[in-house]
């Protein structure tokens, strides 16, 4: 299973990928968990500890590396578009509560078809991913719509666009149903998060799809009380747990469905 998670900024995507994650892990599945977002806080919501992550380094900040399997280099600017990565996931990946991180990184660019090494290194990476690992594999992507873009998650089972109340959302989530689709991604669904009663849930079911929507996740300040003791929200909160875990029965028939 290879799931895609985004939304724009500020939705939640993060906490409910990593909870995701855990939950995946607690049934014994290989779980990698790779995180996309230049803000890199997926580690410290699957558990991780500050001084734990300070020490990583996003795959496309290891300018070296990238040198390395792509052959770039400042004095040259032909480099190889298939570099080996099969090995980056064991290599550079730490594991916590049963989930591997594997902090990717974005890559600055101000187009959306940027073919940068730092890209083509990323984009092999999430492929063989996809492609070539049995695990259970959970993207936290960047904010936005860039990244569908740039075909970086072309080949992913599911889309899960998490998003909030607010027509802002609901316009991102179209305008991911509508990028997945060049991309030959058919399974797009949504998640409402931060959902705070009846009025918001009859604002969502007008606005969303009802095959496309998996269910709410309800506002909750143990969601906020986690991060500000810097805790994974899947240690602390268990009504948010129960409910991405029933959302989750959801995701695992329609990936049935699909076998």
């Amino acid at each position: 299973m290879k799931i895609a998670v985004t939304g724009k900024g500020g939705v939640g995507k993060t906490t409910f990928a990593a909870t995701l994650a855990r939950l995946y892990a607690e049934e014994g599945r290989h779980v990698l968990a790779a995180d996309v977002d230049p803000d890199a806080n997926l580690g410290l919501a699957l558990g991780f500890s500050e001084e734990e992550l300070e020490s990583i380094v996003p795959i496309s900040k290891m300018r070296k590396l990238v040198e390395e399997r792509t052959g770039a280099s400042p004095d040259n600017k032909f480099y190889r578009i298939n570099p080996k990565v099969d090995d980056i996931p064991d290599a550079y990946g730490k594991v916590c509560n049963g989930v591997k991180l594997l902090v990717l990184g974005t890559v600055e660019t101000g187009g959306a078809g940027c073919v940068c090494p730092e890209h083509v290194m990323l984009k092999r990476i999430i492929n063989n991913l996809v492609l070539h690992r049995g695990d259970v594999v959970v993207l936290d992507m960047e904010a936005g719509l860039e990244h569908l873009g740039r075909g970086t998650t072309e080949g992913m089972d599911q889309f899960i666009v998490v998003i909030e109340p607010g027509s802002r959302s609901v316009q991102t989530y179209k305008n991911v149903k509508r990028l997945a689709e060049d991309l030959g991604v058919k399974q797009v669904h949504v998640v409402a998060n931060k959902v705070r009663d009846e009025k918001d849930e009859e604002f969502i079911r007008k606005h969303i799809p009802a095959e496309d929507l998996l269910g709410f996740v309800h506002y909750n300040t143990e969601i906020m009380d986690a991060d500000r003791q810097g805790c994974s929200p899947y240690d602390y909160s268990r009504s948010a747990v129960e409910e991405i875990r029933s959302i989750k029965k959801i995701i695992d028939k329609i990936d049935d469905c699909n076998e």
